[in-house]
């Protein structure tokens, strides 16, 4: 018997599925094989912008073997255009990533053709060697040629605009006509590249006896890419099964039907054989959906005590040459959060997203929360530089008040619950001191440190499902919507039925990651715990209300006069009176077989929930290299109620890292004609281990989210939001220490700093000598 069963939720447990995974017994995507499967690689285009000419499909067809070569001609009929989502007050004008050319290439890595044959190599010395003419057409990389007009991509999109988003309340002009002090800003972040370290993958698998197919895919879940999927190719989603297996991280860059996959279904039944589609590294930086990519214009107007008044903004994101579904929520998540943890009484707010020839953006994580954060916390630091009022008092100043949530912002969100003036307040403590210091006595290094809070939107997607069987075994069989992709569901969503059932948490056995378990949404945002483990919550619930029933019936006693004790229903002043949950499977099984002890529950809340933190990074900046090393991390995170602080400390430390990744190295890089410059970790930098011996230290708050019983509300994307805006902040400062008053984006790499440094100290020498 474990030891104190009744108490799961908020234990620190070691995750289930490890032992597994690290002794080499998970079965990934490339583990898997078919018996008689065929090979597909993807023939990419090498242009950013280019009508494609013939294809000559007799120069490979020979090669050994080749068993098929699929172009778009092959593949008509096949394919609905894909749906892409819409954004509330947003309009989505833009075309949706097609499964293969349509016979003009819009970025470098758009499919083209597909070979299919016996083994890997042999598709590759293929798809290598087949010869294909391209026209090329002129191209927009940048997005103020795309904003100019002056090309468009596409004849029917004014601009070059394919998303826009615009928010303007009645008092805006008012409000900033009265500010003491309007101060301006223009920022911005580059492209980031997912890169999770398996890249994406599948194997369709068509059945010609029942019409059914079969898609094995690395993914975040099974039921996006089954809807999606099942939508573009025009078939009923019952004869569609979707098995996700081990995943080797997402980032939220599996979380669509990509055409790849699309492809390698219709190969598969045009061949009527299994089709394998393996990514390598190079495809995943060319044509896998990137993130981030966005610049923005701000302005806000403040009154002689730092209050703010007024906000203006206008963000420019940059989504490619084409939607996928989820491609206008980020852009969209960015423009409602501009005005973050602070109470803003008047906003303008314009979000416009512009086609440019790139491989399209879609959700990377924090989804356009990181985005907000580093634009209205870079803003904060600002306001504090302009009207000499430190930041911290700034924030203080302007945070939403406690006992002013749920708080309805004026760009439309409601916030269901925060406490932002106690997380700075924690951090504070923890700093043992100023959190936003700095010291630039060393004539060789520079220390600063700074701060970020932020807020981000969390659980969307309305609802989801899971699904309870006590089995006569007494194992508890739980089916869930939300799928693990290195998050530990498997443990988390154990230790939620453990707890409300009142069961070792041995006994219960989670299945995820196949559609046939039932319907769902899927994991991504930061939703499962929220929706995910509520639904849980619920059907534990009623498994115990069906058993009291049984039992009331059975023993002819009123339900009112039954006590649970674990999983254990008695009847009052006769404790010896009773069943275990156990107990009544195996009697409804005995007087029925086909009655089971199970529940099923769809979990939705009425509107997304938002956690919250507070992040200092303490840096030092080399002033010979230009070297920037982060010393120190402090991190403070609100989710809600925690299900398991260790695997809530693992997503803390993984996306912090990925937080400092995207202000210190990462950018994924292009040519002015939207040729990649960086298409592997050659010229793309992400942390190693010698990038990540800084100091974190990390601490939970909970402040409940009214929307649930459980009251979790998710903290997966925490660090990518805070350090990223941190570290800008504390490196911003030490280079204003060094003599630089502009502003610098990120990444801030040694010979970007370096230029910076230097081009300050030589414009000074010419002025003194001048």
């Amino acid at each position: 018997m474990e030891a104190d069963i009744s108490n799961w939720i908020g234990k620190s447990v070691i995750r289930d599925e490890d032992v597994m995974l690290v002794s080499g017994k998970g079965q990934y995507i490339a583990d898997l094989n078919m018996d008689g499967q065929l090979y597909m690689k993807v023939v990419r285009s090498p242009f950013p912008h280019a009508v494609v000419g013939s294809i000559n499909k007799g120069s490979v067809e020979d090669f050994p073997g080749v068993i098929a070569v699929f172009t778009s001609e092959d593949f008509k009929g096949y394919f609905q255009p894909l749906d892409i989502s819409t954004f509330p007050g947003g309009r989505v004008s833009g075309h949706p990533v097609p499964m293969i050319t349509d016979g003009t290439v819009r970025f470098v890595g758009e499919p083209v053709a597909v070979i299919v044959a016996t083994r890997p190599e042999y598709a590759e010395d293929a798809a290598e060697a087949i010869d294909i003419s391209y026209s090329p057409l002129p191209s927009i990389s940048r997005l103020e040629d795309a904003g100019s007009g002056s090309t468009l991509i596409y004849s029917d999109l004014l601009g070059n605009v394919m998303f826009d988003w615009k928010v303007r309340s009645d008092g805006f002009e008012s409000a900033m006509s009265r500010a003491d002090r309007v101060i301006e800003c223009n920022l911005e972040l580059p492209r980031l590249v997912a890169a999770p370290i398996e890249p994406r993958g599948c194997i369709a698998v068509w059945d010609s006896g029942t019409d059914k197919l079969t898609l094995f895919v690395s993914s975040q879940d099974p039921h996006r890419p089954k809807t999606q999927l099942a939508q573009v190719l025009g078939i009923a989603p019952e004869n569609l099964r979707v098995i996700v297996p081990e995943v080797g991280g997402a980032f939220g860059s599996k979380g669509t039907v990509a055409p790849e996959h699309a492809l390698a279904c219709v190969s598969s039944v045009k061949l009527n054989r299994p089709i394998k589609w393996i990514e390598d590294r190079s495809e995943n930086f060319l044509s896998s959906y990137q993130g981030r990519g966005m610049r923005a214009q701000l302005k806000v107007g403040v009154d002689n005590s730092g209050r703010f008044l007024a906000l203006s903004a206008v963000i420019k994101a940059d989504l490619g040459a084409y939607l996928y579904p989820t491609t206008p929520v980020v852009p969209g998540t960015t423009g409602q959060l501009m005005t973050g943890v602070y109470e803003i009484p008047e906003v303008d707010v314009t979000v416009l997203g512009l086609c440019t020839n790139k491989v399209p953006t879609g959700p990377y994580r924090g989804a356009g929360r990181p985005e907000a954060c580093y634009f209205v916390e870079t803003m904060v630091e600002k306001v504090a530089q302009a009207t000499g009022i430190d930041s911290t008092e700034i924030r203080r100043i302007n945070f939403i008040s406690s006992d002013s949530f749920p708080y309805r912002s004026p760009l439309g969100m409601t916030y269901d619950s925060g406490n932002y003036l106690a997380a700075l307040e924690v951090l504070e403590e923890m700093a043992g001191g100023d959190p936003s210091s700095s010291d630039d006595a060393d004539p060789e290094s520079i220390s600063a440190r700074a701060v970020a809070v932020y807020v981000e939107r969390a659980a969307p997607g309305g609802w989801e499902s899971g699904g309870i069987e006590i089995s006569p075994s007494g194992k508890v069989i739980v089916k869930s919507g939300s799928s693990s992709h290195g998050q530990g569901h498997k443990t988390s969503l154990a230790q939620i039925v453990a707890q409300y059932l009142g069961v070792e948490l041995s006994r219960v056995e989670i299945l995820q990651g196949d559609s046939e378990y039932g319907p769902g949404v899927g994991t991504f945002g930061s939703r499962s715990m929220t929706l995910g483990g509520e639904a849980l919550v619920q059907a534990s619930i009623e498994i115990k209300d069906k058993a009291s029933d049984w039992v009331s019936s059975e023993l002819e006693v009123s339900a009112s006069d039954l006590i649970w004790e674990n999983d254990r229903v008695y009847v009052a002043g006769s404790p010896d009176v009773g069943f275990t949950l156990q107990q009544v499977a195996q009697k409804m099984v005995q007087q029925d077989s086909s009655s089971k002890l199970t529940a099923y529950h769809k979990a939705s809340i009425p509107g997304p929930v938002f956690p919250f933190g507070v992040y200092m990074a303490e840096i030092s900046l080399d002033r010979q290299t230009g070297l920037v090393r982060v010393q120190r991390i402090l991190a403070v995170d609100d989710g809600g109620m925690l299900i398991n602080p260790l695997l809530a400390e693992g997503q803390v430390i993984g996306s912090t890292m990925q937080g400092v990744g995207s202000a210190l190295f990462e950018e994924m890089v292009y040519d002015r004609e939207g040729y990649p410059k960086s298409a592997s970790f050659v010229d793309y930098l992400v942390p190693g281990a010698n990038e990540s011996d800084y100091q974190l230290v990390s601490q939970f708050m909970s402040t409940p989210t009214p929307y649930t019983e459980l009251g979790a509300k998710g903290l997966g994307e925490s660090g990518t939001i805070g350090a990223l805006a941190a570290v800008s902040n504390a490196v911003n400062r030490a280079l204003k220490m060094a003599g630089f008053e502009g502003h610098l984006d990120p990444p801030f790499s040694p010979e970007r700093i370096w230029i910076t440094i230097n081009s300050t100290n030589s414009t000074k020498i010419t002025t003194e000598l001048g």
